[in-house]
């Protein structure tokens, strides 16, 4: 299985910028798609991003689509999300995931996916 840790949530203005990590850990050799999800007070979990195991397709909700982008890490295993242009509506609890796949297809379901880390705060508001 695959561990998932989400970091570097926090409380930014509208118009700011926050760069969001998640570091995989366990069984990370077999491929695996990972994405980003969000969920607001009151409504159901989100679709934001996700990417392919060697990169070879990234995938972005139009409502953040310009404006967020996942990016490789230095570490291994480790994605980030820069989110710039932040808009009160990006508030929300950001959770990464992960499902086991081979192929390129990013699956834009919660329930596709098996593994999740325990979440992020996101705030934006002046």
């Amino acid at each position: 299985q695959v561990h998932l840790v989400e970091s570097g949530g926090e409380l930014v203005q509208p118009g700011g910028s926050l760069r969001l990590s998640c570091a995989a850990s366990g069984y990370t050799d077999i491929p695996y798609i990972m994405a980003w999800f969000r969920q607001a007070p009151r409504k159901e979990r989100e679709f934001v991003a996700g990417v392919s195991y060697k990169g070879e397709n990234t995938v972005y909700a139009d409502s953040v689509k310009g404006r967020f982008t996942i990016s490789e890490g230095n570490v291994e295993n480790t994605r980030f999300l820069q989110m710039d242009s932040l808009k009160p509506e990006d508030t929300g609890v950001y959770f990464c995931a992960a499902k086991y796949s081979s192929g390129t297809y990013i699956y834009g379901a919660p329930n596709e996916y098996d593994y999740w880390g325990q979440g992020t705060q996101v705030t934006v508001s002046s």
